[in-house]
Order: C-alpha cells, then sequence, then structure tokens
C-alpha cells in the first residue's frame, strides 16, 4: 500500500528544527525520497524511520510501515528503534572523553584495566579496541559456536568475558590486520566502567545524550526493559513475518536505542561538537593506519568512505530484527538517519539513495574495467577450482556457469578475462592474477593495499568410507565444548553440540570442509585424526582436540 493511500495512520511528517527555523525539503524531494521506501509503508509490514539534515537543522523527519504489527501501532521520526552497531561511535567518543580528562591513553596495554585479556605476548591498546585491529576474536561468533545456536540465550558481559579470557590466540597480532569484531567495542563498554566508575550507560546519558538534548536515547543493558513508544523486530518467513529481536545486556558495540531526530542531533555534534571537541572527532574520523602502511578506511566508530566523488563519514548497523545506518557529507552538511524494524532492506544503499535525492546526484557510471578478452573455454576451466588463503582461512570455490567464471559454486562475483592470466572483478576494483601453469596460485590486488596470494588445493579425494576417519567426539577449551562429528552421507560431515540441529560440512580439499561461512581443517597424528580448528571470518583458528575413546 502507498502511502498516500494508506491514511495519516501510516505517515507522520515531523519538521523539527534544532537551534534555527527549519527548512523543509522541497515537494519534488521530500516525494523522490518518500518513493524509496514506498515498500515499507503497508499497515502488514515493518518499516523505517528516516531524517534527514541540512546545517544541522532537521529538513525531513517520516515514518514508514508498522513499529508492531501485533497492535497495529505505525512508525512515526518519533519511533524508538534499536539502532545495533551505530553504538560504536557513542562508545568511542565515551573512551576519548576519559582520554582528554588523563585517565587513560590510547596507547595503553588494555590489560592494564582488563586483565581478563589474555597475554599474547604482543600488547593490545586501547586505540587496538576502538579501530578493529585488535586481532580478538569476535564474542557474538564464539559464543554461537559454543552453544551450537545463537536465538533465545541471554548473552552477558560475564558471558563474553568468559568467552574472550579462554582464547588461546588472536586472529592476527595487533596492528596487522583490519578485522571487524564486537569485542573491541564491548570490552570498551567495560573499560569505561572501570576507569570512570559508572557504567557506560549512566556516563553517556549524562555526560553525551543530556547535553545534546538526546532525550529518546539510552544504552540498552538489559533487554527485558520496557522502552515505550519502541519498534519491535521482525524477521521474514515465507510470505510473513515473525518476531525477531536482539537478545543480550551486553552493549556498548551494539544495543544504542535512539530515535532518527536524536540521531541527527548526534551527527550535528559531529560537524561542530558541543560535546568533545575537533580533535577528538578528528581522531574517530582518521583512518587507522596497519602496520605494513595499508589503510583501513576506518576510524573509530566510523567508516569512511567517498560517494559520487564526496567524502562520506558513515556507520551501519545489523542485529536481529533490526538494520541502521547515519551517513554525513561535511562537505555538503547533509546527514541521512535511516532506522529499521526488520533486516530485509540494505540500509547503507537507502541512505545513499536518499542523499542522492537531496543532492540531486546523478547516477554513477559502472566502474571502468580493461576490455574483455575472448573467453576461451579452455582457460576459464583451467582457473576454476578450489584456492585457500592460509592467513585469512579463506576457500574460494572458483566455477564456471554458463561459459564464465564466477568467485563462488552459487552466486559470487564475475572475473572477467583480460588476458590468460588476468582478470578483473566485475564492479570491483580488484585484480585476480594466475600464475603460469595449470593448477596455478593467484594473487589478488587493489589498488593501495598488499596483495593477498590464494594457494591452488588439489579437490577432496571422493571414495567410499573416505569421511570416516573424521567421525569422533572434539573438545574446544577456547569455546568449553564438545561437539560430535559423524558422517551423515557420503559426502557430508555433521558436527552438533548440545541439542542443536549442528551444521552441515562438506569436503573441498584433503582434511578441509566448508560449512556456510566456516572453514574446518582437520589436523593428524601420522594417519590418524587428532582434532581440528573452525575459522570464521571473525574468529580463526579456533581449537578442537580428539577425545580419547575409553
Amino acid at each position: 500500500m502507498s502511502w498516500r493511500t494508506a491514511g495519516p495512520a501510516l505517515l507522520l511528517l515531523f519538521v523539527t528544527p534544532r537551534g534555527a527555523a527549519a527548512q523543509a525539503l522541497p515537494d519534488t524531494t521530500a516525494r523522490a525520497v518518500d518513493h524509496l521506501f514506498e515498500p515499507w509503508s503497508g499497515t502488514d509490514t515493518p518499516g523505517c524511520a528516516v531524517g534527514v539534515s541540512r546545517g544541522g537543522t532537521i529538513v525531513y523527519e517520516r515514518g514508514f510501515g508498522m513499529a508492531n504489527l501485533e497492535t497495529g501501532t505505525p512508525i512515526g521520526p518519533g519511533t524508538i528503534f534499536h539502532a545495533a552497531s551505530l553504538a560504536k561511535q557513542v562508545t568511542a567518543m565515551a573512551v576519548l572523553m576519559l582520554a582528554r580528562e588523563g585517565r587513560l591513553s590510547l596507547d595503553d596495554d588494555v590489560r592494564r584495566y582488563l586483565p581478563e585479556v589474555p597475554d599474547y605476548g604482543q600488547p593490545i591498546t586501547v586505540r587496538h579496541l576502538l579501530t578493529h585491529t585488535s586481532g580478538l576474536r569476535d564474542y557474538f561468533e564464539l559464543l554461537i559456536l559454543a552453544r551450537g545456536r545463537f536465538e533465545e540465550n541471554r548473552i552477558t558481559d560475564a558471558d563474553m568475558l568468559d568467552a574472550v579470557s579462554r582464547q588461546r590466540a588472536p586472529n592476527f597480532a595487533p596492528g596487522a590486520e583490519f578485522g571487524y569484531s564486537n569485542t573491541g567495542y564491548a570490552l570498551a563498554e567495560v573499560l569505561v566502567r572501570r576507569v570512570s566508575g559508572r557504567s557506560l550507560r549512566d556516563y553517556a546519558a549524562e555526560r553525551i545524550f543530556a547535553p545534546l538534548g538526546m532525550s529518546h536515547t539510552h544504552f540498552h543493558d538489559d533487554f527485558t526493559m520496557l522502552v515505550p513508544g519502541r519498534a519491535w523486530g521482525y524477521a521474514r518467513t515465507g510470505t510473513g513475518w515473525r518476531s525477531s529481536a536482539p537478545n543480550y545486556d551486553v552493549y556498548g558495540a551494539t544495543s544504542l536505542f535512539t530515535t532518527v531526530g536524536d540521531l541527527l542531533a548526534w551527527s550535528a555534534n559531529l560537524d561542530r561538537p558541543r560535546v568533545g571537541d575537533t580533535a577528538m572527532v578528528r581522531t574517530m574520523s582518521t583512518s587507522a593506519t596497519l602496520t605494513n602502511g595499508d589503510s583501513t578506511s576506518y576510524g573509530m566508530g566510523l567508516s569512511l568512505w567517498t560517494d559520487h566523488g564526496e567524502r562520506v563519514v558513515e556507520h551501519e548497523g545489523g542485529d536481529p530484527g533490526f538494520r541502521s545506518y547515519l551517513g554525513r557529507w561535511p562537505g555538503r552538511r547533509l546527514a541521512v538517519a535511516v532506522l529499521c524494524n526488520h533486516r530485509s532492506v540494505n540500509s547503507v544503499a537507502l541512505g545513499h539513495q536518499v542523499a542522492a535525492r537531496v543532492l540531486g546526484f546523478a547516477p554513477e557510471a559502472p566502474p571502468a574495467v580493461p576490455a574483455r578478452a575472448a573467453a576461451d573455454p579452455r582457460v576459464l576451466q583451467r582457473r576454476a577450482g578450489i584456492y585457500f588463503q592460509p592467513a585469512r582461512q579463506e576457500v574460494v570455490e572458483l566455477t564456471v556457469r554458463d561459459g564464465r567464471l564466477f568467485t563462488a559454486r552459487n552466486g559470487g562475483n564475475e572475473l572477467i578475462p583480460v588476458d590468460g592470466n588476468r582478470f578483473t572483478v566485475a564492479g570491483r576494483p580488484v585484480e585476480h592474477v594466475f600464475e603460469s601453469g595449470e593448477h596455478s596460485d593467484y594473487v589478488a590486488s587493489s589498488p593501495g593495499y598488499h596483495p593477498v596470494r590464494f594457494e591452488w588445493k588439489a579437490p577432496f579425494p571422493m571414495r567410499p568410507g573416505a569421511l570416516l576417519p573424521y567421525a569422533g567426539a572434539y573438545y574446544s577449551p577456547e569455546l568449553d565444548a564438545t561437539y560430535t562429528v559423524t558422517a551423515a552421507t557420503d559426502s557430508t560431515l555433521l558436527l552438533k553440540t548440545g541439542t542443536s540441529a549442528g551444521m552441515t560440512a562438506r569436503p573441498v580439499f584433503a582434511d578441509a570442509f566448508v560449512p556456510g561461512q566456516y572453514t574446518i581443517l582437520f589436523t593428524r597424528g601420522g594417519r590418524r585424526v587428532t582434532g581440528f580448528h573452525i575459522s570464521h571470518p571473525r574468529a580463526r583458528r579456533i581449537v578442537f582436540e580428539r577425545v580419547r575413546e575409553r
């Protein structure tokens, strides 16, 4: 149903000045923005709240769809949403305020405040936590693996700290890579409490939210807490919807509850600080640099990108039942906030589309690519196969479909041939350059970053009974969990812990299996399988040891 015919219950328009008198968007521009959200404007669907400010003044603020499908409550500009990872920039500001007061240094070893973090031989600093360069494994992924499931299990600070304290190794050496990890910001919340003597919830309420007039914003440290005026979260189920909401008390990395109007007030503060100062905002908005000299395009709680040639400082959020976005175009004094109570949207794309309508951007031309060479089927077949990146523990399966080469068995990006050894990735500034000869490795490179080598691997030698040696029980001291591995079929393994449904893994190369986003590498002592380690993009090489049979 279109918002134009849905009636006043579905569309509330407030143009709310903060400071100077507001000047609403021109009607044609407002209608163009409205049109982006028409799919989410009915009485039978969750939706989004959207806000736009120019020069710190709100010029557009609307709600689309339903905040609660059971009660028939529509979304308005004042609806409160779980904003997920938008929390990170507020947490970063709180830590920087403590640093400005001389109560900590960004270059302090975190173990000074957080002795639960293991000593890995190289110091992990506060700066590493806030720039996602610590190497610490993501506690969400650790708890998912330990429990065998994610939903219906409350997650607390104690759960997070317990998981972190058991880890025997990081994903990578501190400062060596950028690896997005919620652990850094969850630990930052604990750090604020221990340094300031107050919870981050209380510290932010007094020192950040109150001075900025963000009266509808708080850190949600108890997921059972009642919040009048909130949106409930939803997920698709067939052609309908089911309830879906975060189940954790841990915050700092997430669990910011807010409105689009309050987010725009926060964004205005980053343009002209009243809380914090210009130097602190500059620190948050400056890309971290890795030990090899690469830029991360991420500051502290803020991603740094370019849109239509304009600098954009932004972040997105995604948790069960919710997607969010907050972006600033500093050169245009524009800010866009999008809060949605479902995950069926790309909140970043919507935010950029709103900005394009407001700023009058013409559609961007697709990135230029070298001329496509003739696709010799023999060349494509020679490059198809299984490749492995050891540092990332990443498996890539290059596959030929319909006479074209793709980066995955299903879906993926097309690799466009430039010559026999060089391919470009469709829609991305990435090249794959293969070494000469059949079954050769390739190097992936993109401008401004060090190249990454992927090794060719011979396919798993499938034969009757080939999977039986992997069957058995395996224990991980890092997760305090035992998994049972069985040969579910002649071509798959089933890994289960507790009463979970388990995960199905298929073989890719010798002793290597992939279930979904995970990579499993079994280890051997001689011919006997002795254990395995499992890796996720945010939690690498978690060790399992085979349990001796009695």
